[in-house]
């Protein structure tokens, strides 16, 4: 599992951690039902406390991403596509509302906006 921590980021690492999942999750790359490490074998692998892990998951499993079963371990919660789509929804209603408080703060009008956006979805996202 392949999940960066940054010590330059202002989230704390459990936070970064559940944060890796749920991108994870939400893009696809992991699957509902699937196994995640045990918070051990996760800790080993990131050099950090089975704390700081055990609180990342806690999280997770708190926002009904994954689901813990006693003897088992913690696997992500089978969700319906229509769940998925409402958080990625989210997710990029916090990105835009940055875009227009930005697009305010520098005077850029809807209209200019909207062609900004309109590029960018053209494009496919590339950006260069």
């Amino acid at each position: 599992m392949n999940i960066i921590i940054s010590n330059q980021s202002d989230l704390p690492i459990y936070e970064q951690i559940a944060e890796s999942f749920k991108e994870k999750i939400l893009s696809g790359e992991i699957s509902g039902g699937e196994l995640l490490p045990s918070i051990r074998s996760l800790a080993k692998d990131l050099r950090i406390s089975v704390i700081t892990t055990k609180r990342a998951y806690e999280e997770l499993e708190k926002e009904g991403f994954i689901e813990t079963i006693p003897g088992k371990g913690c696997f992500v919660k089978t969700k319906s596509s229509e769940l998925l789509r409402e958080e990625v929804l989210r997710k990029i209603e916090e990105h835009l509302i940055n875009a227009v408080h930005m697009a305010i703060s520098y005077g850029i009008g809807q209209e200019e906006l909207d062609e900004i956006l309109s590029y960018l979805y053209e494009e496919g996202g590339r950006h260069e």
